[in-house]
C-alpha cells in the first residue's frame, strides 16, 4: 500500500511544483512584458513631448526670422467694406519676403503720411483675422466729427485709410506686437467681448481657435447699435453653425424698426455683465478677454470683478487717450512747490509741476512740447522718451517693452521728480 501511494504523492508534489513554477514563470513574463510595455509608452511619452518642443523651437525660430525691426513696406492689395464706416484692408508685404506668425489679439503699428500733417503720424490697429501666410488684415472704423459737433476734427489717420488710401498704394508697418492675445491651442473656456470696432482683436482670436481646430467652449459677445455697424456678419453667422462648442451672443443695443432676434443677431440689448451671466451660467472657469469703447470695458471689468471673477482672469486692451485714465491740464510752467513732483523737459527748458494725474505725454502737451506718440496706451512704444534722473512708475502693466534707462511717456507717471529727453 505504501509502495502505491508514495510514488502517487510524489507525482502531486511534483506537478504542484511544477503549478508553482509555471506560474511564477507566467508572472515573471508578464511582468516583463508590462515593464517593457511601460517603457515603450514613457518613451512615446519621451518622444512626443521631445516632438513638440521641437516643433516649438520651429515655429519661434521660423517667427524670429521672418519678423523684422523698424518699418517694413505693405501694399494694400484689398480695400472691403464691411459695415458702414468700417472697412478691412488686406495688407501683402512689398518685398513678398514670407510673414512672421502673431498671437492672436496683437497688433500692427503704422507710420502714416499724410497729407497736411508736420510729422508722419503713428497709429496701431489691431489684426483682424487669424495669422495667414499671404497677408495682415487690420479692420478699421472711419471717426468723423461727432453728431452736432463740427468744431471736433474727424480721425486723422482713420479718414486717411478710407479716404485716400487705395489698392496698390504703400504704408510702413511694424512687426506685430502687443501683450493681449491668447493661445489659440488652450482647452480653457474663454469668453470674448467686442464692443463695435474693439471687435477686431476678439475676432482674431475667434478665426485661430476654430483654425486650431481647439474644441475649447467659447462664448462670442458682440455689441453694436443696428444691422448697419453690424460688421463680419456672415462669417460670424458661418462660424457659429460650422462650430458647436462657439455660442454666438451679437447684440443690438438700438435695433432699426423690422430688425428681430434670429440668426443675424441674438440679443436686443447692450453687452452686459448680466446678460453674461445668464448665457455663460459658471463665471469662475472661463478666461475673459474684451476690447471695446471706455464705457463698455469699464462697466463689463467692474462687473466681472463683482461677479466674483478673478482679475487674473480678465484681460482687456483699448487704444487711444480714452482708454488712458484722464487728468485736468496740469499747470505748464509755474515751478512745482517744494516737496511737490514735477517733470523737466531737458532739451525744451521747461519744467511741469504735476497735479497728481497727467501722464508725461499730457504734461509735455499741456507745455507746448511736441512728443512722439501713437497709441497713447502704452502698447506701441512710438512715444518712448529717454530718462536722465528720477524714477517713473505705470499704473498698470504697459503692453510695449520698457528700454532699459527709458519710459513710455503715454502712460508714464512721476513717482519722483524726473528729468526726461524732450
Amino acid at each position: 500500500m505504501l509502495d502505491t501511494l508514495l510514488p502517487a504523492a510524489a507525482s502531486l508534489l511534483l506537478a504542484g511544483l511544477g503549478a508553482r513554477l509555471a506560474v511564477a514563470g507566467w508572472r515573471e513574463v508578464e511582468a516583463t512584458r508590462t515593464a517593457r510595455r511601460s517603457a515603450e509608452a514613457e518613451r512615446a511619452l519621451l518622444s512626443a513631448r521631445v516632438a513638440e518642443i521641437a516643433e516649438r523651437r520651429a515655429r519661434e525660430r521660423e517667427k524670429a526670422e521672418r519678423t523684422w525691426d523698424g518699418f517694413r513696406k505693405f501694399v494694400v492689395a484689398r480695400k472691403v467694406l464691411e459695415a458702414r464706416d468700417t472697412r478691412s484692408f488686406y495688407l501683402e508685404p512689398h518685398d513678398r519676403r514670407p510673414l512672421p506668425g502673431f498671437n492672436p489679439g496683437q497688433y500692427l503699428t503704422f507710420k502714416l503720411n499724410i497729407p497736411g500733417q508736420p510729422k508722419p503720424v503713428t497709429r496701431c490697429y489691431s489684426l483682424s483675422d487669424a495669422p495667414r501666410a499671404e497677408y495682415f488684415r487690420v479692420t478699421i472704423k472711419r471717426v468723423g466729427s461727432p453728431p452736432g459737433k463740427p468744431e471736433i476734427p474727424p480721425g486723422v489717420s482713420s479718414c486717411f485709410f478710407h479716404d485716400d488710401l487705395e489698392v496698390g498704394d504703400i504704408v510702413d508697418v511694424r512687426a506685430p506686437s502687443g501683450a493681449f492675445w491668447l493661445d489659440p491651442a488652450d482647452t480653457t473656456p474663454v469668453v470674448l467681448i467686442g464692443g463695435g470696432v474693439g471687435l477686431t482683436p476678439v475676432l482674431s482670436m475667434l478665426n485661430a481657435i476654430v483654425d486650431a481646430d481647439a474644441r475649447r467652449a467659447v462664448w462670442f459677445f458682440y455689441g453694436v447699435r443696428n444691422g448697419a455697424e453690424h460688421a463680419m456678419a456672415d462669417h460670424l453667422a458661418a462660424v457659429a453653425a460650422r462650430n458647436p462648442n462657439v455660442s454666438m451672443n451679437v447684440c443690438y443695443s438700438d435695433p432699426e424698426p423690422g430688425e428681430a432676434p434670429g440668426e443675424r443677431f441674438q440679443h436686443a440689448e447692450r453687452v452686459s455683465v448680466d446678460l453674461i451671466r445668464r448665457v455663460v451660467g459658471d463665471m469662475a472657469s472661463p478666461h475673459f478677454y474684451l476690447c471695446g469703447p471706455p464705457p463698455m470695458m469699464k462697466s463689463v471689468v467692474e462687473g466681472l470683478g463683482a461677479a466674483g471673477v478673478e482679475p487674473g482672469r480678465i484681460h482687456h486692451e483699448a487704444f487711444g487717450p480714452a482708454s488712458v485714465k484722464g487728468a485736468a491740464p496740469p499747470a505748464a510752467t509755474a515751478p512745482a512747490p517744494a516737496g511737490e513732483l514735477a517733470v523737466v523737459f531737458a532739451r525744451s527748458g521747461k519744467r511741469v509741476a504735476w497735479n497728481g494725474a497727467a501722464t508725461i505725454l499730457e504734461m509735455a502737451e499741456a507745455a507746448g512740447i511736441a512728443m512722439d506718440s501713437g497709441c497713447r496706451a502704452g502698447n506701441c512704444g512710438s512715444c518712448t522718451t529717454a530718462v536722465r534722473r528720477g524714477e517713473v512708475g505705470y499704473a498698470g502693466k504697459p503692453g510695449a517693452d520698457i528700454a532699459p534707462g527709458s519710459c513710455l511717456a503715454c502712460v508714464g507717471l512721476p513717482r519722483s521728480e524726473v528729468e526726461v529727453d524732450a
